[in-house]
């Protein structure tokens, strides 16, 4: 398991987190990464807009399992990776402003699943508002297996 004062952590989580190719699609970026919580910040973008100009529901969505997929693997150890088994995210407002930023927090991190606090954040004149909050279940896999 990955120790609460791991120094590479962050370069870690960064380096996975390029692998994520819709990620960098969209312009999502890790800005935090500690053991057990991951923040990730995403630019408004008017192409990732719906009908409406509000940030799409699926962005919403896909930042905040990635921000919570994260935490969860920031508990564990080099060898292992992780895999998403459910989220429910309730959308509270519209995803408006400048920014979005996704946190993840593990609750609970066990040696199959772990599971982990969702909240995304409009940034909006420099003032946070909540527009998205959730739970997710991850499991804990071997790298290499699927």
């Amino acid at each position: 398991m990955s120790g609460a004062n791991d120094p590479l952590l962050f370069e870690r989580v960064r380096e996975s987190f390029s692998r994520q190719s819709f990620m960098g699609l969209i312009g999502a970026e890790v800005i935090h990464a500690s053991h057990g919580k991951v923040v990730l910040d995403l630019p408004f973008r008017a192409d990732l807009c719906q009908q409406n100009g509000f940030l799409h529901g699926g962005v919403v969505g896909a930042i905040a399992d990635v921000a919570g997929g994260y935490a969860a693997y920031s508990v564990f150890g080099d060898g292992d990776d992780v895999l998403t088994v459910e989220y429910k995210l309730n959308l509270i407002r519209p995803a408006a402003g400048e920014r979005l930023r996704a946190t993840g927090e593990v609750l609970r991190a066990g040696r199959a699943l772990t599971v982990c606090d969702l909240k995304v954040h409009a940034i909006r004149e420099g003032e946070e508002v909540l527009c998205a909050s959730g739970q997710q279940t991850l499991m804990r896999m071997e790298v290499g297996s699927a």
